[in-house]
């Protein structure tokens, strides 16, 4: 990909034709909405040129984002928007002008709008109702006839009450009720973003916050300490603290304030054995564990510092990850902590944690109470992280650069390409990949360890899923 004054271009090799496969593209790893949020619905607006589709998208975003000039093929690559409606969030993809028998350039932008339309939730047409439908417009039309998504078609450019009726013609097109809208006058625009939240997927409402204190649950292995912090914290005994092994069985759930702000966390028992292999109370007990981890939103890990780290805390931290949540690791016992000992917990912290080095770390003493203030600060930074979403935009000007200076690996002499990206979901981050080929595992975590210098992301977990365009071939 290039960067073009600041518009991601991304080009396709070749052209699409109307018999490009419309199916939608399957995911590789398939957890798209396994974990946290669905992701956000994307919106493909598409038509031939200069109907006013990039003005229409400035309609529907509400602000003034896509470039507008009275000229045809202003607009040559697929380029997405945040767009918010009635607390709603989606994506709005505008396309380049769409013609079945372009060639060179146009091609190339007809190549891109198809895999807008391939890839999206649901397609809105544009149409210029005073010229009616055009031959572009009939062949757009059959295309879209045969895509999996819905089709809402936006009869543009209807200023007056006297053009209403020339709409009318526009069912002949097969897709559905024309909509008549003035993209230059917003005229009708409510009624348009209103069908198109009926068409995409249903989104959660954007309530701008989560309703509660946030949710913390306090694991780790037996015996590390968990009760002491939780008393710690409470400043009373509601925990029952105990040298043997395994005291807790039940999580307990007690609300704390840290730094002004209530937290409510969960006091859970530690995980001695694999849940398969526990028997009696301790299996139940690794049952409750592993539901509390997945009912909370930011995991304290506690990690005795003055033994050497041992299979059940990564055992603990897998659990963690895999759940997708945000993580704070809490080096408790540091009173006991001597000066060989931190050199050695060092090696022990980069070979044993390398699945979690975005992870934040403070070093406490529940005993003592030295340092558990810090834990706040820690646990706001990784919701935070947990929380971020970064702007459809912004990630591909990015990616852009950066596919740029290091392109994916060559793969059975092909070198893949990342044709666009998109976040599709927050709890934890998940960024999908729409590609030209598969990208081997070590560029992946190349990408990630670039996205985390570039964005952030700590105390969070993130998610890289990819895409593969696939392609029927041409029928003869």
């Amino acid at each position: 990909m290039a960067e073009v004054d600041g518009v991601t271009e991304s080009v396709l090799d070749g052209t699409w034709s109307e018999e490009t496969d419309w199916h939608a593209l399957s995911d590789v790893d398939g957890s798209d909405e396994e974990h946290g949020a669905p992701p956000q619905p994307v919106l493909a607006v598409v038509g031939r040129p200069n109907v006013g589709k990039s003005t229409l998208v400035n309609r529907i975003l509400g602000r003034r984002e896509a470039v507008v000039q009275d000229t045809p093929g202003v607009t040559r690559d697929r380029v997405a928007y945040d767009a918010l409606w009635n607390g709603r969030k989606f994506t709005v993809v505008d396309t380049g002008g769409w013609e079945p028998d372009a060639e060179g350039l146009q091609a190339s932008v007809a190549a891109q709008a198809e895999l807008a339309m391939a890839t999206a939730d649901a397609i809105l047409l544009v149409v210029d109702a005073t010229v009616g439908a055009t031959a572009t417009d009939e062949a757009a039309a059959k295309v879209l006839r045969r895509a999996k998504a819905p089709v809402l078609l936006a009869a543009n450019k209807v200023d007056d009450e006297r053009l209403l009726a020339d709409t009318a013609s526009l069912w002949s097109l097969g897709v559905g009720e024309p909509i008549p809208v003035s993209a230059l006058h917003g005229r009708n625009s409510g009624d348009l973003l209103d069908a198109i939240l009926d068409a995409l997927p249903e989104t959660p409402k954007d309530t701008g916050g989560t309703g509660g204190p946030r949710r913390v649950a306090l694991i780790g292995k037996p015996n590390v300490g968990k009760s002491s912090l939780l008393n710690k914290l409470t400043g009373e005994e509601r925990a029952v603290v105990d040298a043997v092994a395994g005291t807790t069985v039940d999580p307990v759930d007690s609300l704390v304030e840290l730094d002004d702000q209530l937290w409510r966390f969960v006091d859970t028992a530690g995980l001695r054995k694999r849940v398969r292999t526990a028997s009696g109370t301790e299996y139940y007990a690794s049952l409750r564990t592993k539901a509390a981890i997945e009912a909370a939103e930011v995991a304290i890990v506690l990690l005795d510092a003055s033994e050497p780290i041992a299979e059940q805390d990564l055992r603990v931290l897998t659990m963690v990850v895999e759940a997708g949540r945000a993580c704070v690791l809490a080096m408790n016992k540091w009173d006991l902590v001597d000066e060989d000992r931190r050199h050695q917990l060092v090696r022990e912290l980069e070979r044993g944690l390398v699945r979690v080095p975005w992870a934040e770390r403070v070093n406490i003493s529940a005993l003592t109470g030295r340092a558990v203030r810090k834990l706040a600060p820690a646990l706001r930074t990784a919701l935070d992280s947990w929380d971020q979403r970064i702007s459809t935009g912004q990630l591909n000007a990015w990616l852009s650069e950066l596919t740029a200076a290091t392109p994916p690996p060559v793969r059975g002499g092909k070198q893949p390409k990342i044709l666009f990206a998109t976040q599709a979901q927050t709890r934890p981050p998940m960024f999908v990949l729409f590609t030209t080929g598969f990208l081997e595992a070590g560029y992946r975590r190349f990408i990630e360890r670039k996205l985390r210098e570039r964005f952030g992301f700590a105390g969070s977990p993130v998610r890289i899923s990819v895409r593969v365009r696939e392609k029927k071939a041409r029928k003869r």
